[in-house]
């Protein structure tokens, strides 16, 4: 457990002066492709064989990269993470990178012999944000998944999180909690408030009488840097207000023990809810239908462009219509 946490703490004090800033850029849709690493690998797409060559290589498995050619935040993940030496060392040490385009045509074989088109492929694994990463262990199986982009501490401990094998005995979110002094060393000491949250106590039940409207739910924390920026920029801007204001809004400290009854009818307390749910990022936003059926979280950084699009999939109740996020998006296109 000792080298665990030295682990952590090391990468969060290497990388914690550029990762305040790492959190920050344009979420517009980019005008020019961008470049995937020489280093991913080259593959024919059947994932079997990839991680048969991988673990010939006594490495820990596979990485499936689904991204877009025009996406910033890919070019983020990209650009901030894995062109650091050390990441993209350890990246190589312990795993293959498969990239996978959510909108490409090529035929991809997956771990259990199906076939599918990669835009097919990535809706069925549930890849309504790209970058989205699926590490796949040495026995085929998915260990971890981690959806949008993380700054790069964060990045660096998933990498850690599967290769060390942590995942077959605690939470990511566990994980990262024993180096939580150094991953909350930024932020403001209170959370952060909005005129259309709604204040406690919350009775959210949903499973008896259904509400009139979806509801949101942020999760948040105290001493949250990676809040505070959701605050002060995308929450500031008016088309944003406009959508929350068509919604029900309450926010929760993750870290506290408020006692609150949630969606599906559970009286529980903050903290006990946000690990039900299996939430290891601050701020994470989980959107629920008016029946308490949670519609699709944003679970990452997130900037005005994303957060206004997944407010137009809840706000148009498209989620009614079409069976994810990305299928909607697929449609508009």
């Amino acid at each position: 457990m000792k080298l665990l946490v030295l682990s952590l703490f090391f990468f969060s004090y290497a990388f914690n002066a550029s990762a305040v800033d790492d959190d920050v850029f344009s979420d517009e849709v980019l005008t020019s492709d961008i470049t995937l690493p020489a280093w991913f690998k080259l593959s024919f797409l059947d994932l079997q064989d990839d991680l048969d060559e991988a673990i010939s290589e006594n490495k820990k498995g596979i990485i499936v990269y689904f991204g877009r050619k025009d996406c910033p935040y890919c070019k983020a993940l990209l650009e901030k993470n894995w062109r650091q030496k050390d990441i993209v060392h350890y990246t190589k040490k312990n795993f293959d990178v498969i990239a996978i385009n959510t909108k490409g045509t090529r035929n991809i074989t997956d771990i259990d012999g199906y076939v599918y088109d990669e835009k097919s492929y990535s809706l069925k694994m549930k890849t309504n944000f790209t970058p989205s990463l699926l590490f796949i262990n040495s026995k085929g199986k998915i260990a971890f998944k981690l959806s949008g982009y993380h700054n790069s501490y964060r990045f660096m401990a998933a990498l850690e999180y599967v290769a060390d094998l942590h995942y077959e005995t605690q939470s990511f979110k566990t994980y990262l909690s024993q180096a939580k002094d150094a991953l909350d060393s930024e932020g403001g000491d209170e959370l952060n408030h909005q005129e259309y949250f709604t204040s406690a106590p919350h009775n959210l039940n949903r499973s008896l009488l259904a509400g009139e409207r979806p509801l949101a739910v942020f999760f948040e924390k105290k001493n949250c840097h990676a809040c505070d920026i959701l605050h002060s920029n995308p929450l500031q801007n008016k088309v944003i207000i406009k959508h929350f204001e068509e919604l029900d809004v309450i926010q929760v400290d993750v870290d506290a023990k408020e006692q609150i009854i949630t969606p599906a009818g559970v009286r529980t307390d903050t903290q006990q809810w946000s690990e039900k749910l299996e939430l290891h990022y601050s701020p994470t936003i989980v959107f629920f239908d008016e029946r308490g059926s949670e519609i699709i979280r944003i679970d990452s950084v997130v900037w005005l462009h994303r957060l206004d699009r997944v407010l137009e999939f809840i706000t148009l109740q498209a989620y009614k219509k079409y069976p994810s996020f990305q299928a909607w998006r697929l449609s508009k296109k």
